[in-house]
């Protein structure tokens, strides 16, 4: 090869290498963002710190690269270090998690030196350029290939490499793209490589690649060192962890690694949160689910001769699938998701909402918690203003609120919210609500509230046969708080304050953190 057709070979090379790095460097972003929201909670305030602290942390690397004398030795050496820190960081961190209980200070040290490392690289590769002689190169088109690096990234994390990789593998093999970078920039221009960034590439990669191969029982160790029982179903979507946990004829559902179900006591939530709304409902003909993809609602609802369809929205298909055609899951929700009456619709709760026009006889609220603005939304009076629009006119909604004892501001704050929220049937007045709760030995004292058009007093409990917990003097009970759970000043939840996040995270982390 001419030397003219050597130096372009080279710079092409460093501009695809600009490319890869780019989606190494976002994807080990996302995993830790991840990452935080799966084993610290609130997803917005740990995607909002990770891209804070990582930018930043980019910013001091691109400024350390000033410092960094052969420009090439320093590119090698950061693809190095970062297939190392990058490639083993989600193994290590939920080993970590597993097994001494905490994982900010490992994860944030992880994203701060991959941050700094991945801030060196254009720098370095744009000086590289010049030292090469590259005739054609110009600063903006290496910093174009990172910005199209960058969107393939975010594009392929959610849609392809979540789902089909996981956050252990997906971590593992970004951290061997790194190193494969690093490796072909070590032949390509041999002539200024040393035999100890060989070595310690060529280490680095065999562990990598060892640990890649191995990467399924590296997950099997951790979760069982996360989950008490043998775990029996594990696996990530581009939407959340699904883990499935069994001990003897006990079987518990975790998403995010937060317990949704124990089937020794799912009965004194399900129950609860389906039955008062049912049996307080003039008409029950037409129901509305939203949430509840495990199919226990479902399973209670139709206990009732009368219902005639039930309609179920849950944002992830997977939970549905697998609630539906797993012969030990479907049998616990009693193949409600296969029955003839019920439709099942995934999609997003507020989008589903606001193209649907149907009129319902009850609604069926089992959302997640509002732990991040974007559960919190669905605890708005703008959102339950658009349920009360889908009520008959006697219809009944009712909606699980979260602890009014661990989270006591939150729980009052979504009956506030309800009160506020708009009357189709009454303008100028909110809902009517009557605000309950139930222990549930998996989560401690639980609440919920009922919401309709009309007065909800003065109507008898009237619940089938063969119920394991709710009867009428357990609902009457219910419906008393005690002075520690009892009503206090709490504000309206809406998409402009979202209160009900900041109520639910102060109450949460009073009791936990």
């Amino acid at each position: 090869m001419t030397p003219t057709g050597a130096v372009e070979a080279r710079a092409a090379w460093l501009l695809a290498a600009t490319f890869l790095v780019a989606i190494a460097g976002l994807i080990y972003e996302l995993i830790a963002a991840t990452l935080s929201s799966y084993l610290l909670g609130d997803s917005v305030r740990q995607f909002s710190l990770v891209i804070g602290i990582f930018l930043s942390a980019m910013g001091l690397g691109a400024w350390l690269s000033r410092f960094v004398t052969h420009a090439f030795s320093g590119f090698v050496w950061a693809q190095i270090l970062l297939g190392i820190v990058g490639g083993f960081m989600a193994p290590v961190l939920f080993l970590n998690y597993a097994w001494m209980g905490h994982v900010a200070t490992p994860l944030y040290a992880a994203l701060i030196t991959i941050g700094v490392l991945s801030g060196l690289e254009i720098p370095l590769i744009a000086r590289v350029l010049e030292e090469i002689g590259a005739l054609k190169f110009r600063f903006e088109n290496v910093l174009t290939v990172d910005y199209v690096g960058a969107l393939v990234a975010s594009l392929a994390f959610p849609l392809l490499v979540i789902p089909h990789l996981g956050l252990m593998s997906a971590s593992l093999a970004f951290g061997a793209l790194n190193l494969v970078v690093a490796g072909l920039s070590l032949l390509l221009f041999r002539h200024w490589a040393s035999w100890l960034q060989v070595t310690v590439w060529m280490l680095a990669f065999v562990a990598t690649m060892v640990a890649l191969w191995q990467s399924e029982k590296l997950v099997s160790v951790t979760e069982a060192e996360l989950f008490e029982d043998d775990v029996i179903l594990s696996e990530a979507t581009p939407y959340q962890q699904i883990t499935v946990t069994r001990y003897r004829d006990r079987v518990r559902l975790f998403l995010d690694h937060s317990i949704q179900f124990d089937t020794l006591d799912e009965h004194r939530y399900h129950e609860p949160l389906v039955h008062p709304a049912m049996a307080l409902a003039p008409r029950r003909a037409s129901i509305l689910v939203l949430g509840g993809g495990d199919g226990m609602a479902a399973r209670e609802l139709l206990r009732y001769p009368d219902v005639e369809s039930v309609t179920l929205v849950d944002l992830d298909p997977r939970v549905t699938q697998i609630f539906r055609e797993h012969p030990e899951l479907s049998a616990l929700n009693g193949g409600a998701l296969s029955d003839p009456r019920v439709t099942i619709v995934n999609d997003d709760a507020w989008k589903f909402l606001e193209r649907d026009e149907r009129i319902y006889d009850v609604v069926i609220v089992d959302l997640p918690d509002p732990k991040s603005i974007a559960l919190s939304r669905l605890y708005s009076r703008q959102f339950y203003g658009l349920l009360a629009e889908r009520l008959s006119g006697q219809g009944v909604l009712v909606t699980q609120a979260g602890s009014p004892f661990f989270a006591r501001q939150a729980f009052w704050s979504v009956v506030t919210t309800l009160e506020s929220s708009r009357n189709p049937q009454q303008p100028g007045q909110g809902l009517f609500t009557t605000p309950y709760h139930s222990y549930v030995p998996s989560f401690g004292e639980w609440g919920f509230v009922l919401a309709s058009p009309v007065p909800l007093s003065g109507r008898d409990l009237d619940v089938p046969n063969g119920l394991s917990y709710l009867t009428p003097d357990v609902w009457q009970a219910a419906q008393v708080f005690g002075a520690d759970m009892d009503r206090v000043a709490a504000k309206a939840n809406t998409l402009q304050t979202h209160v009900l996040a900041g109520y639910y995270l102060d109450g949460w982390d009073y009791w936990f953190r």
